[in-house]
């Protein structure tokens, strides 16, 4: 290191990929930037940190409140990875932290802050053309959508697409949408239940509505699936 180097400006902000299953569909939450750069164009939620001595948790959280008026509270949130190459913002070196956010359906987001208006769209829509989006947001939610589809392999997270209650064809439809495959319902079920920890049965039942009434589950206390439910 040479005695002229100095340490590099770099601006430090948070993204958020915001995943949920809505109409046979995977979403993913995004805004109308309405500021520049890319005024207008499709983005992730998300900004600069507040203050030099602002967390990153609590700015993810607050960003997300802002942009969108959701509750980070109320979802599986953890960090994605960092985004960090030189040119990614054309104002400055922008180094974010992206998180993945994922919750079940819920009403239309409310946008402010820098976003004009906030909408689920879905993922696959956004991957088709993702040179179109702000930033280099369409790698960010591929890298997202990836880490969704492999961690249902191994951990209990596609429980968090689903309401406080469900069945267990309700989750087994979560599996099939985030990986865009079918899966065979009565070794999916086998499946589910074997798992330890998983799924705690809540002593209700669906009424039918002509059916055979299906018993009702919540999440249990598990966080790894094991054996883990692989895809074909």
């Amino acid at each position: 290191m040479s005695a002229s180097w100095t340490i590099p400006t770099v601006a430090m902000a948070v993204d958020l990929a915001v995943l949920t299953v809505r109409a046979e569909r995977l979403h993913v939450l995004l805004v109308n930037r309405g500021v520049e750069p890319y005024r207008g164009r499709l983005a992730l939620p998300g900004g600069f940190l507040s203050t030099e001595d602002e967390d990153i948790d609590v700015a993810a959280e607050r960003e997300l409140a802002e942009e969108t008026g959701l509750d980070a509270s109320g979802l599986h949130l953890e960090q994605l990875r960092t985004y960090g190459a030189p040119g990614r913002d054309p104002r400055m070196r922008v180094v974010t932290v992206c998180y993945l956010a994922i919750m079940p359906d819920l009403p239309l987001p409310s946008a402010g802050g820098d976003a004009d208006r906030a909408r689920w769209v879905p993922v696959d829509r956004v991957l088709g053309r993702r040179r179109l989006l702000a930033f280099d947001h369409g790698q960010i939610i591929a890298d997202a959508v990836d880490r969704a589809r492999a961690k249902l392999e191994y951990t209990t997270l596609a429980t968090a697409f689903c309401n406080p209650e469900f069945t267990i064809s309700e989750l087994r439809r979560v599996y099939e949408i985030v990986w865009s495959e079918e899966l065979d319902a009565r070794n999916f079920h086998r499946k589910v239940t074997g798992v330890d920890g998983f799924l705690v049965a809540t002593g209700k039942r669906t009424s039918g509505n002509g059916g055979r009434p299906a018993v009702i589950y919540r999440r249990g206390p598990a966080t790894v699936l094991h054996p883990p439910i692989l895809r074909n």
